[in-house]
């Protein structure tokens, strides 16, 4: 689960223009439709583009799920979506196996996990035994059915919604699950201005029925392929983890960061770094992207929670008092 200590790629490996230029188009489309969150949107560009998966959490009616389908409509690609409920089976999601009169053999029947994004409506609705059926697919990108692998389509991308867990009738997602998901953010309420934009433009016709790909998948994988390039200095790499250890020691926290945990900062800070235009990684690429990365994935004290310090408060803390290494 390391890292590669590979030398620099050369200057050129990296078309960083076509980068900016995907995720710019992706970026200008989704703002179309979502007003005033311009850094919730460059936080999804950028799990997109870091091969990972998505976790938007807030109160209903704030936009989660048109977030999630404007991002799928963006691009041209396979697009599926499940609407969780607590009926929801997991070979609903994963797919089943079903047999054939005529040639007697039984036929794998894809589910709904078989396309490029899948965006999952309120998941925590869905019953622990239907959310463990996303684990594998999330990490290994693939399905096993009846001692049967099917490889999933490339890229591919889980962006899920979620009410708060005190919300009536919701199931908490155990930590293995939001453990899967590279980023978690938290939509909010749209600023006044933003309101009365959203009024004059949704009072008609939704501006989601007017939203066009600007991309296709397979330029998508390009560049997420490219991103994998950018270089990575040695002092970078033992900033992450003096920032992974700064968290299992914090007194706020029971449980710190994991390794996983570390491998997905990463791997954001590379394409967030490739969206500012440069072909290395940088402190502040680690720090731009540390909140929605690690906060999902530590727990507070009872103290903390007494104290209405939140996760993120204490990953700003981390990162605040953690410092940069020489060598940057």
């Amino acid at each position: 689960m390391s890292e590669p200590t590979s030398s620099p790629p050369a200057p050129d490996s990296v078309d960083l223009d076509t980068v900016r230029r995907v995720a710019g188009g992706i970026h200008e489309a989704i703002t179309t439709v979502i007003e005033g969150k311009d850094d919730v949107v460059t936080t999804a560009v950028t799990v997109l583009l870091a091969e990972g998966h998505l976790l938007v959490e807030d109160v209903p009616g704030v936009g989660k799920t048109m977030l999630a389908k404007s991002l799928a409509r963006a691009i041209d690609c396979q697009v599926s979506r499940v609407q969780f409920t607590p009926d929801l089976l997991p070979s609903d999601i994963t797919g089943v196996s079903v047999f054939n009169q005529d040639t007697r053999q039984f036929e794998f029947r894809r589910g709904a996990i078989f396309a490029n994004v899948v965006v999952g409506d309120e998941i925590n609705r869905a019953s622990p035994k239907t959310q463990s059926a996303l684990l594998e697919s999330m990490e290994e990108r693939q399905v096993t059915v009846d001692g049967h692998t099917y490889p999933l389509p490339r890229p591919f991308l889980v962006m899920a919604t979620q009410n708060p867990i005190e919300m009536e009738g919701t199931y908490p997602l155990p930590e293995a699950q939001r453990d899967r998901f590279m980023a978690r953010l938290s939509m909010g309420y749209p600023s006044a201005a933003s309101e009365m934009a959203m009024l004059a433009s949704h009072g008609g016709v939704s501006p989601l029925e007017a939203l066009t790909p600007v991309t296709t998948s397979e330029e998508v994988q390009a560049q997420i392929e490219a991103i994998r390039e950018l270089h990575v200095s040695e002092a970078l790499r033992r900033y992450v983890v003096e920032l992974m250890a700064a968290s299992r020691h914090h007194r706020m926290l029971r449980l710190g960061a994991s390794p996983r945990a570390g491998l997905q900062l990463l791997r954001a800070a590379r394409a967030h770094a490739a969206l500012a235009g440069r072909d290395h990684v940088v402190p502040e690429d680690v720090q731009a992207i540390a909140v929605p990365v690690l906060s999902h994935r530590v727990l507070a004290t009872g103290e903390a929670s007494l104290t209405r310090h939140t996760t993120a408060d204490i990953v700003r803390d981390v990162v605040e008092r953690t410092a940069v290494p020489a060598g940057r």
